[in-house]
């Protein structure tokens, strides 16, 4: 969406640097969500941005076994590269640049991702996931994969949304609290203004080059996530050089949470069931397609607290 003068103040986010975590198999990740600084954003509990990534010929850039969720849903979105889902459900996707891979967990789902065997050697995208509300949390496990999703492109930006809604653009995805998510691509030069609901958080991933804050001297980049509180009505971007980003919003969420390894419940003993059952081999089903052992959960130590 194109910037045009504005008379409202630009708006002041807050960078909380990334940190490192290891998948396995030595694949190292940038993760932004949950930090010390910042648990939440709106719904969303999590998120990690990994790559880009060349691979040696032979070699997968990721390759992560079956595993369990439960009380969320998983969002998978590329900007390079090609990803492999399958799951207990005998869902089987390949997943490409501008498409979305949405996995809802509720009650529990398992699945693995991996880089299929004939794409090429990179790797380039984000896992960003949702905390279901309580209503929702037990649902029916279910998948959704989306090739089509509204984009605009205008005056050297293009905004792809492809969770909940931003401006006129609206994805087809189904979640269950009001958030939006949103890839922001800007070429050397260029500047977008993106409207903002007042009552809502968001933050920016960068996760190519650098964006600038319009009326202030804010530079954004990589590494971090930058946080804007609730007040805000508009977010001026510019970029002197190609630069892309993912916006991510929504209510704040007003449940508190016990988020550890891939659970998302609302008690200690919410997660200590989900562990037991998954090393029992039960409620989670069985990840067919994969070959391969499935991860095995690591040891409790302690109690799961909340976390928002």
């Amino acid at each position: 969406m194109a910037a045009s003068p504005s008379t409202i103040a630009a708006p002041e986010l807050y960078s909380h640097p990334a940190r490192r975590a290891s998948l396995g198999e030595g694949l190292w990740v940038s993760r932004l969500l949950p930090s010390r600084q910042q648990r939440m954003v709106g719904a969303w509990c999590f998120a990690d941005h990994f790559g880009p990534s060349p691979v040696p010929p032979g070699k997968k850039a990721m390759d992560v076994a079956p595993h369990p969720h439960t009380g969320l849903q998983t969002v998978t979105w590329l900007l390079d590269g090609e990803l492999l889902h399958n799951d207990s459900l005998g869902s089987r996707s390949i997943i490409r640049p501008g498409e979305l891979n949405l996995m809802t967990a509720g009650h529990g789902i398992s699945h693995a991702e991996e880089t299929p065997p004939e794409h090429s050697n990179n790797l380039h995208g984000l896992q960003l996931w949702l905390a279901l509300p309580d209503n929702q949390r037990n649902c029916e496990p279910s998948f959704q994969h989306h090739r089509e999703l509204p984009q605009l492109d205008e005056d050297g930006s293009r905004l792809q949304v492809f969770i909940g809604s931003l401006g006129e653009l609206y994805s087809p995805a189904q979640v269950f609290s009001p958030v939006v998510a949103a890839e922001i691509s800007l070429q050397a030069g260029a500047g977008t203004r993106l409207p903002l609901n007042a009552d809502w958080e968001y933050a920016l991933i960068i996760v190519e080059g650098e964006l600038q804050v319009t009326g202030t001297q804010q530079s954004l980049g990589t590494e971090a996530l930058h946080y804007l509180a609730p007040g805000a009505q508009q977010l001026d971007l510019v970029s002197d050089t190609a630069a892309r980003a993912i916006l991510i919003g929504g209510a704040p969420f007003t449940e508190a949470i016990v988020m550890w390894w891939n659970f998302v419940g609302r008690s200690a003993e919410d997660i200590t069931q989900a562990r037991a059952d998954w090393q029992a081999g039960t409620r989670f089903g069985t990840v067919t397609a994969y070959r391969g052992e499935r991860l095995p959960a690591p040891e409790l130590s302690g109690r799961p607290r909340a976390s928002r």
